[in-house]
């Protein structure tokens, strides 16, 4: 499985569990409604209008389960119905409070959860319209709406807020999931990518790498004291920073401990191959590539874990 089909299958399971819990806390608001409108504050419509809406809820999402519907279809159909059955009610409360047409804010957010911008900045446009067709039709038409006392409103707006946030607050805590799971794709991307250009670049590093090798051991330029990566870099044409980024790949720190290694290597053939009676050792380290003699002492013991002096009697000893 890709990490594309992956990603898609785990955004896919917080969707739908997000509609799932939505319809869940939905269906409860409708009963609480039902119940307060039919046994508490008289109204002969409301009850059965929100009872009407709790039906048809649980029915459709039975349905929506069983016939396992695509996710956008089902959120495209849930708020489109949903916002013109709040229509009636914000309809019906307009005069006595305008906190019925609340139910319509969430819509843009779910919006931004489900679908591309262009549909957000659609439903958002479809919500100012059904709040202004409802401000413009309740002050040019009189339905003559049951009338509800002031203690009547304070309830079913407190549970209309109450409802909002919780349905406000269930949408970002799943677009929070999703926006994870979006997050860690992108980084499994970048390290898929990283993984696939050292594989490209491992081969480049040793070709030249090897060049370097033949180079050094060709011409033997480490005999400069001068020489250094810029005229190595001028003499095989090659980048420096690659230069550098072979010699790493291939387990020396720098470029200069590499070239300090050729430099020890030749001092340890000289040493072995000359009449150590007869030369100096500033002939062995000047001929070697080493300007100085301490610069020399200090290379030659982080390479060698020894003096030079103490490594000329070992050798001194092993010809005697």
């Amino acid at each position: 499985m890709t990490l594309e089909d992956t990603k898609a299958q785990k955004i896919e399971k917080y969707k739908r569990e997000l509609i799932h819990y939505y319809i869940v806390l939905m269906a409860a608001v409708l009963f609480i409604f039902t119940i307060i409108f039919g046994f508490f504050i008289h109204d002969e419509i409301t009850p059965w209008y929100t009872a009407g809406g709790l039906f048809i809820l649980i029915y459709s999402y039975i349905i929506i389960i069983r016939k396992k519907y695509s996710i956008n279809r089902l959120v495209h159909s849930y708020m489109i119905i949903g916002t013109l059955y709040d229509f009636y009610v914000m309809l019906a409360f307009w005069e006595n409070s305008v906190a019925s047409f609340v139910w319509l804010l969430p819509i843009p957010l779910v919006a931004y959860v489900f679908f591309t911008r262009k549909y957000v900045i659609l439903y958002s446009i479809f919500v100012i319209c059904c709040i202004i067709a409802g401000f413009i039709i309740s002050k040019n038409i009189d339905f003559n709406f049951p009338s509800h006392s002031k203690e009547d409103i304070r309830i079913t707006d407190t549970l209309l807020v109450i409802s909002n946030v919780a349905v406000i607050a269930l949408v970002i805590y799943y677009k929070d999931k999703i926006r994870k799971v979006e997050i860690e794709h992108e980084i499994e991307q970048k390290r898929e990518l990283k993984t696939t250009v050292s594989e490209k670049t491992e081969p480049l590093d040793l070709e030249i790498f090897n060049k370097i090798k033949t180079f050094m051991e060709e011409k033997q330029p480490y005999k400069d004291p001068n020489f250094n990566i810029s005229r190595l870099s001028a003499e095989l044409n090659i980048n420096s920073n690659y230069i550098s980024k072979a010699i790493r790949q291939n387990n020396f720190p720098n470029f200069n401990n590499y070239l300090n290694v050729y430099r020890i290597n030749y001092v340890k053939k000289l040493m072995k191959e000359s009449d150590l009676e007869k030369i100096t050792l500033m002939y062995i380290y000047t001929e070697a590539g080493f300007s100085n003699q301490s610069t020399f002492n200090r290379v030659f013991k982080q390479i060698e874990k020894t003096t030079p002096s103490d490594y000329l009697n070992m050798e001194i000893k092993e010809i005697s």
